[in-house]
């Protein structure tokens, strides 16, 4: 059985990483969002005041930042990992 285990520094950069590009990216969608629509983000998509189109927008566009920020974050720390360790 091949190791493909990740060393427990790479596991804790990667998170820590992954929590600070997911809180960035949530910052910048509602300053974005703010600025386009001229109303807040909204909290709870299934508001009746929330129209459709609006949810389903901010549900996508909010959905695509954090897989962005996600894979952002996951590798700058596999590339911080291999810069310190080699």
């Amino acid at each position: 059985m091949a190791n493909n285990e990740q060393p427990l520094a790479l596991k804790v950069g990667t998170l820590a990483l992954t929590l600070a590009a997911g809180w960035t990216a949530q910052k910048l969608v509602g300053v974005i969002w703010k600025k386009t629509t001229g109303k807040d983000t909204p909290l709870d998509l299934d508001d009746e005041e929330i129209g459709v189109v609006q949810a389903v927008t901010f549900a996508a566009v909010s959905g695509g930042v954090a897989v962005f920020a996600r894979r952002f974050a996951r590798r700058g720390a596999a590339r911080a990992f291999a810069r310190f360790t080699h």
